[in-house]
Parts: C-alpha cells; sequence; structure tokens
C-alpha cells in the first residue's frame, strides 16, 4: 500500500473560542512561512472571532477557515489551512461546507476565495473568475500584499442564490466609492477638460 494506514479520526467543525487562537495562528503560520498563504495574527483571529471555524480532532486543532464580509452580499473564505498530516481527508471540505452554511445564514449572495488550488475549489462548487471582477477583494486587502504586482492566486466564485449560475459578481462601485483611497477615486473618475 502507497500510504500507511490512516488513524480514525473524529473531526468536529466547530466556532473558535479566544483558547484556539494560538493555535490558529500556529497553524497558518506554517503556511505563510512557505508563501502559500497570508499570515494571521493571534490578534487578526480574535478579531474575527464569529467569522472562524476550526475543524477539532479530540482537542488538537487540525484546520481552520474564516468567512470574512466584503459587501452586503459578497464575503471571502480566507486563512483556510489544514494540518499536513491531514490532507487529502475531507478535512478542508467540511470547513468549506460550515463556511458556506454561514454564509447562507447571514444572507450573502457570493462567496469568493483567492487560492493556489483552484481544484479544490472547484470541487466545492465554486467557478473560476478574472480577479478584477472582486474588486472589494483587491482594495481591501490585496494592494497591501507583497505579492500584488505579480500574484500567482487564482480567483475563485461561488454564487450561492444559484450555484450552478455562470459567476455575475455583485457590482462593486457603491463599495469602491466608500473604501477606495481618493488618488485611485480621482485616477476612476472621468476627466472635466
Amino acid at each position: 500500500s502507497p500510504h500507511p494506514p490512516l488513524p480514525t479520526m473524529t473531526i468536529v467543525i466547530r466556532s473558535i473560542t479566544e483558547a484556539d487562537a494560538p493555535a490558529i495562528s500556529t497553524l497558518v503560520a506554517g503556511f505563510a512561512a512557505q508563501n502559500l498563504m497570508l499570515p494571521r495574527s493571534e490578534a487578526q483571529v480574535l478579531l474575527a472571532l464569529e467569522d472562524f471555524r476550526v475543524a477539532d480532532d479530540g482537542g488538537r486543532i487540525v484546520g481552520c477557515g474564516s468567512l470574512i464580509e466584503l459587501t452586503p452580499t459578497l464575503a471571502e473564505i480566507r486563512s483556510l489551512a489544514v494540518a499536513a498530516d491531514c490532507h487529502s481527508r475531507g478535512v478542508g471540505g467540511q470547513i468549506v461546507g460550515e463556511l458556506l452554511g454561514l454564509a447562507r445564514q447571514r444572507g450573502l449572495e457570493q462567496v469568493c476565495a483567492l487560492t493556489l488550488r483552484p481544484n479544490f475549489f472547484q470541487r466545492q462548487g465554486f467557478q473560476i473568475v478574472d480577479r478584477w471582477n472582486l474588486t472589494p477583494k483587491i482594495w481591501s486587502e490585496c494592494v497591501y500584499c507583497v505579492k500584488f504586482h505579480r500574484c500567482d492566486e487564482v480567483a475563485m466564485l461561488l454564487n450561492l442564490r444559484d450555484p450552478a449560475a455562470a459567476p455575475d459578481p455583485a457590482p462593486w462601485w457603491h463599495f469602491l466609492a466608500d473604501h477606495a483611497p481618493r488618488p485611485v477615486l480621482r485616477w476612476l473618475a472621468p476627466r472635466r477638460d
């Protein structure tokens, strides 16, 4: 057999407590060190306490993910990480399923993700979209990323109202008017010569 037998796992996907923040930050940091995702400090995790879910295997955090609202209709899955010894066991899919349930509970219409693993998200029902269609994401966090001008992540989108529908990102210009830096707004505004 190419793989050793898998130990029986009793994974529970649950909300997080303040006590989970160090384990989440450490798990994410391992992938951030490999340049696979952005790090999350314990303080950042605590600020998003209601938005995180973890995969708990008998008290050990073996996976995590968060659902961050970008607009009233669009949220992003962030910090999706699974411990290396738990890969290919469905843990990531369970976390995404829980986060999508949370998005539906909150009345969101769409969920996006930027990923280096598009096939994983396609198996969860997401479709590849042009990253510029996710304008709220770009202006809220991407512009601060060191990889912004050479981003290697794939933009993915899932319509919760009709998952089979072709992706049609929600209008973004209202968000941009409220959140873009002034130089960007001047650049986008029509010139009046």
